[in-house]
């Protein structure tokens, strides 16, 4: 059995470009895949994909020519239904292996094997492995069924009636196992050794391979195409890096921009150009947004971060004089930076506050109303809390800043480039003489706007970007629309974990359950709306438990912190630290173990257990260590948890180990005598709530 590398190359127009990295990484990846489950590739068989604008292709070492022949078990039928009373074949069985190629000759040779109910006849033959042909074939089509594509296209096929769908028209198939063309047919092609190159530079028309091996070395010197998307992408990479140090400057970092202009271009050549420095009186972020969404440059900014007038193209030719490439791009580039100083001049007319009564047109959400209602609402409630935090000046400043916050959204600037919301307004209102810290609360309202992203710079900044989000899932979970499954079009997970950031970074002293009353009571005059208040705690710390298992704390540690629903969320990593110190002690297994038992003795009362002991009714010596051991250590717990010191805390309750597991040895709780049963719950009630004042240590017991 031969085995060879392979190479299959689909060529069509312009792929998605956005699309193009995941498309040759899932091509490659299913294509491989199917062959080594048809047993044609080995599993050691190492993959190679290769996407460019207008190919996928995959090379793919060790491929046999013909699968391997393979043993087949068919489970045929129960041996009382397969054969009589005299050992003989019945019709059924003998339908059966008829289908499956066999006659009665067979019988003799079949497997018996019991199920644990009864014995089953089993037959036993050899499938002949697959061609290669016959398997590419399949390889291939399970590799285009599983391409991540939204949508394809439909396109007619050059006989000029018969029509095929995929996402782009396909005008070429390169099958090659080693030298060998492997017979296919596929979206109207049938597979050859040919391909096209560059449509400009290309040195040879079609590019023919001579095996496998030479795809992208032949490409490369006959096409003029980089075939490898990662080999492309590191050469912009260094281009860019090459044409900045001569620029004097470094290029901006955007790792999706980089991927995007991968895609679309075959030959990266990186030029260097400029626009007039009058320009830069315009807000930076305009400049750089204008010029990578729309015309994909990556502009280049001096040592200090400040953009500079020059910016670096990445050309798909490479012609001797490359002038004219430049001033084309020059002159493509200059009115897209005379709108954007056009719209900052025409906004700059109007003062911000004078916008504000216009968000009163503007529909936020037809069950709570336009952005100008939802603006009282996040003021209201950011008054709230800057006043519980800073007094009066820091709930006047927090409010102003709510008001303020959303009425860049009717600026030219913003209508044009939606993601410079809050970046503008904040522009606009240093224009308009506002304070530093409300300026910066306009822009950082926003934060965090995804995981990593910096939190709000200031405490206005973070009382006003904690309203925005309260508001949102308070709302939003109000009026019943609640994240399920995958959906989530109003990013409520995501507004719950920059809260909870905030909350927990920034150790800021606001109960949560506070933080949803004061949310809540924002939306009174709202027609139709339900507070929730309970669900969107769970939800919250919902989202808290997944943050913080993936930040590496165990399931158990979390889940016996979470479940305590502490209200200071700032106090969770301590409250964490607290809980894997103490189940680093001795005594930790034990107590955990007594504190589940505890709780479920607990449960099993009817009615609210007062965590109150009568001294008098203490009659056994282990119930009498166990009181005076909560006595002399409950104080002590207590007074470790009040200043915070959590870990002391717990560490101090490792002293009851002994007594509780006397008391659990030698005292019956529930007992004939009601007083003393009640005593002695009452006991038990007490050690309990001192063992999950920090966090449920049952959950640490496995």
């Amino acid at each position: 059995m031969s085995s060879k590398n392979l190479l299959v190359e689909l060529f069509v127009e312009e792929l998605p470009p956005k699309a193009l990295k995941k498309l040759g990484e899932v091509f490659a990846q299913t294509l491989t895949q199917s062959l080594q489950n048809s047993g044609l590739a080995a599993a050691s068989a190492i993959a190679t994909a290769y996407a460019s604008p207008r190919r996928l292709a995959a090379h793919v070492t060790e491929v046999a020519t013909v699968a391997a022949d393979k043993a087949v078990a068919h489970k045929l039928m129960p041996l009382a239904v397969g054969l009589d009373a005299g050992g003989k074949a019945t019709p059924a069985l003998l339908k059966k292996l008829a289908a499956l190629g066999a006659d009665a000759s067979a019988v003799a040779s079949l497997r018996r094997e019991n199920d644990g109910k009864a014995d089953i006849l089993f037959y036993d033959s050899m499938a002949a492995g697959a061609t290669l042909a016959a398997g590419l074939q399949k390889a291939l089509e399970a590799a285009l069924a599983a391409l991540p594509i939204p949508k394809v296209m439909s396109y007619q096929l050059a006989d000029g009636w018969s029509s095929v769908n995929f996402v782009r028209p396909a005008h070429g198939l390169v099958a090659l196992h080693g030298s060998e063309i492997v017979p296919l047919a596929l979206l109207g092609l049938t597979s050859g050794r040919q391909t096209r190159g560059h449509r400009f530079e290309a040195a040879v028309d079609p590019v023919v391979f001579a095996n496998a091996d030479e795809y992208a070395a032949r490409l490369a010197s006959d096409g003029a195409v980089i075939a490898s998307f990662a080999a492309r992408r590191a050469e912009i990479a260094r281009q860019l890096a090459a044409a900045a140090s001569i620029a004097g400057g470094k290029p901006i970092d955007d790792d999706a921009l980089l991927d995007e202009v991968t895609a679309l271009v075959e030959r990266p050549n990186v030029l260097i150009g400029e626009f007039e420095e009058e320009y830069l009186a315009v807000p930076q972020e305009c400049l750089i947004l204008t010029m990578k969404a729309n015309q994909k440059y990556f502009p280049l900014l001096d040592k200090a971060g400040k953009l500079t007038h020059k910016f670096l193209l990445v050309s798909n030719i490479n012609p001797a004089d490359p002038s004219a490439v430049i001033g084309g791009n020059e002159r493509v580039v200059r009115p897209r930076l005379a709108d954007a100083k056009f719209f900052f001049d025409q906004d700059r007319k109007r003062s911000l506050e004078s916008r504000v009564l216009g968000l009163a047109k503007v529909v936020y959400h037809n069950k709570l109303g336009t952005q100008g209602e939802r603006v009282q609402r996040v003021g209201s409630i950011a008054n709230t809390l800057g006043t519980r935090l800073g007094g009066d000046l820091l709930g006047l400043q927090a409010n102003r800043a709510a008001l303020l916050a959303k009425a860049d959204l009717l600026t030219d600037m913003v209508g044009e480039f939606p993601e410079l919301q809050g970046i503008m307004g904040r522009y606009y209102a240093l224009h308009d003489g506002i304070s530093a810290e409300i300026a910066d609360a306009i822009e950082d309202h926003y934060k965090p706007r995804f995981a990593g992203d910096a939190l709000p710079r200031g405490q206005v900044g973070t009382i006003v970007a904690l309203a925005d989000k309260l508001e949102t899932l308070v709302g939003m979970f109000g009026i019943g629309q609640i994240p399920t499954g995958d959906r989530d079009p109003f990013a409520l997970r995501r507004h719950a974990l920059g809260i909870i950031r905030m909350l927990t970074e920034g150790d800021l002293d606001l109960p949560l359950n506070s933080l949803l009353a004061a949310s809540t009571a924002a939306f009174a005059a709202v027609d139709g709306f339900q507070a929730a208040e309970s669900a969107l705690a769970d939800f919250i710390y919902d989202r808290l438990a997944g943050n913080l298992r993936e930040q590496g704390y165990t399931a158990q540690e979390v889940d016996a912190v979470v479940s305590q629903r502490p209200q200071r969320l700032g106090d969770i990593r301590k409250r964490l630290a607290a809980v894997r110190a103490f189940s680093a002690l001795p005594e930790a297994a034990a107590l955990a173990a007594a504190n589940k038992r505890v709780g479920n003795i607990l449960k099993k009362v009817d009615g609210a257990i007062d965590p109150w002991v009568d001294g008098a009714l203490l009659k056994e010596a282990a119930e009498i260590a166990l009181h005076a051991a909560l006595v002399d250590v409950v104080p002590q717990a207590d007074a470790a948890f009040a200043t915070g010191d959590y870990s002391e805390s717990l560490q101090t309750l490792a002293a009851l180990r002994q007594p509780v597991d006397a008391f659990f040895d030698d005292v019956m709780v529930n007992v004939d005598d009601p007083t003393i049963r009640a005593n002695r719950l009452g006991l038990l009630a007490k050690l309990h709530l001192a063992m999950n004042q920090i966090a449920d240590l049952s959950r640490l017991s496995t």
